[in-house]
């Protein structure tokens, strides 16, 4: 049986951000000259009252004018990743699939995955798809950290803030041969779990009243091993999926990425022998996109014609201070 991935479908919010937002609150700190926190020219914030779900709803609208709107009103699997969810105690999946007019038997909410979640729910949805669950999944994430943890008074001051922004998207997923889920590969590194934790001051735990607003707890020694392990991950994982699939690295035709910074883009096309123009990025138009960079990243490419029928797109990311990665192969079969 086979599982492709046949359609996607983004949303950005609002106009775009620029740098200059950022420099009016600048203040000094000691990570500013860190490459990890060299920013883009612009990146998206979602609104003050914009929710996750309103988020999905939008992403999915290109899809359903595409395909009609009852194209998801039959759809089996729902696995859905979202940043910030609406409600700690629960994952947005059952108001999304509400919002889309979907009734699946699956609703999945996925945390563990991070800036890899996408392909995590390609590698899920297809073995519910392969061993009898339904013939369709719809994967969903947002990231919507951006504007409201990163553009928080005193965080945005900082060097960190300027460099992710806010995106959402779905993709489509079905029992067909039209565009072929060729391989994944996921690894779990759960000694480094844990490592990325939110900074408070003065200290408490992120549900305690306090006037301290929270940010990422990054340190120079934190850095250096985040680049280090995302730096080795991003390929192995990529080399994993190559080998199985008979392909070497170089001979790729499109590689789709999370983008942390520009050090990690480039670092990782030079581990795959990769040209910039066979490796998409919005950098510097969207920031760090987080789970929601590889979707909008290979909709854009489908869009503008980068990637045609019968390209092989691999798409691979790491998440956190690199507890998980994963990379995942597709045959496109064209739009």
């Amino acid at each position: 049986m086979t599982v492709s991935l046949i359609d996607l479908s983004t949303y950005l919010p609002g106009a775009p951000v620029p740098a200059e937002h950022y420099a009016q609150y600048a203040e000094s700190d000691e990570l500013r000259d860190n490459l990890m926190f060299r920013a883009p020219k612009f990146r998206h914030h979602v609104a003050q009252d914009e929710t996750a779900v309103d988020m999905v709803e939008r992403a999915a609208a290109g899809l359903l004018d595409r395909r009609g709107p009852d194209a998801l009103a039959d759809v089996d699997v729902l696995i859905t990743h979202t940043q910030m969810p609406d409600m700690p105690f629960y994952g947005g999946g059952g108001a999304m699939a509400h919002r889309l007019g979907m009734s699946p038997s699956w609703v999945i909410d996925l945390h563990n995955g991070g800036c890899a979640a996408f392909v995590l729910g390609m590698k899920m949805a297809a073995a519910l798809l392969e061993s009898g669950q339904g013939r369709s999944a719809l994967i969903a994430v947002a990231q919507n950290a951006a504007g409201q943890i990163f553009d928080q008074p005193t965080v945005r001051r900082k060097a960190q803030a300027a460099v992710p922004g806010d995106g959402a998207a779905v993709g489509l997923l079905t029992v067909s041969d039209e565009s072929p889920i060729l391989d994944v590969e996921c690894r779990t590194y759960g000694e480094y779990a844990g490592e990325m934790t939110i900074a408070v001051d003065p200290p408490r735990k992120w549900w305690q009243p306090g006037t301290g607003e929270g940010c990422i707890g990054f340190t120079e020694s934190k850095i250096t091993k985040v680049l280090a392990r995302g730096n080795r991950q991003v390929p192995e994982v990529v080399y994993a999926v190559c080998d199985r699939i008979g392909l070497k690295p170089r001979d790729i035709d499109l590689l789709v990425t999370n983008q942390p910074n520009r050090a990690f883009l480039r670092n990782w096309r030079d581990a795959l022998e990769l040209p910039a123009e066979r490796h998409r990025d919005t950098f510097d138009e969207c920031g760090n996109l987080f789970a929601a960079g590889i979707p909008v990243n290979l909709e854009r490419a489908i869009t503008d014609g980068q990637v045609k029928k019968g390209d092989v797109v691999m798409m691979a990311a790491f998440a956190h201070a690199g507890d998980f990665a994963g990379a995942a192969a597709v045959r496109w079969g064209g739009r």
